[in-house]
């Protein structure tokens, strides 16, 4: 396998590992944070981070599903017989572009409510429990995403 080929894998692999890396660092360490303040604090504090956090995770969320679709394409029309290489370049490209289905799906208008103050104080912690068992859903879909992709290169 020539080194031109393993670019775009480990390119998606690359991307993937980021993506998952930062979302779980942001469920193990913000998302906690943000359960435990008052609802005055998160509404205060939302204006300011979640334009920041947006800016920070929106190249990386988009970065990795083009990766592992780049990588999937390429091992499917120039990768030979369809192989484990192919299959597991193929899986991973799926569970990325569900991370993108997912943000439309749930993130989108929850992360609107929350910019809007449309949840209500006593609503608000259940509203986080829902956000936070989403993101959780999406960090294990990238970690599959991601080891998927480490497969595909090591193939």
């Amino acid at each position: 396998m020539s080194l031109l080929s393993q670019v775009l894998p480990l390119l998606a692999a690359l991307s993937l590992g980021l993506l998952a890396g930062a979302l779980l660092a942001e469920d193990q360490l913000l998302v906690p944070y943000w359960r435990t303040l008052p609802v005055d604090t998160f509404y205060a504090l939302h204006p300011t981070f979640g334009p920041l956090l947006f800016r920070f995770y929106a190249p990386l969320t988009a970065a990795a599903p083009t990766a592992a679709v780049l990588a999937m394409l390429q091992a499917l029309v120039f990768g030979g017989p369809f192989g484990l290489r192919t299959a597991l370049a193929v899986a991973a490209a799926v569970l990325a572009l569900s991370l993108l289905a997912i943000y439309a799906v749930f993130f989108r208008a929850a992360n609107d409510a929350f910019a809007r103050h449309a949840v209500p104080a006593a609503d608000l912690p259940e509203a986080l429990s829902r956000w936070a068992a989403w993101h959780r859903a999406r960090v294990y879909v990238v970690i599959v995403a991601f080891a998927l992709s480490l497969g595909a290169l090591a193939v």
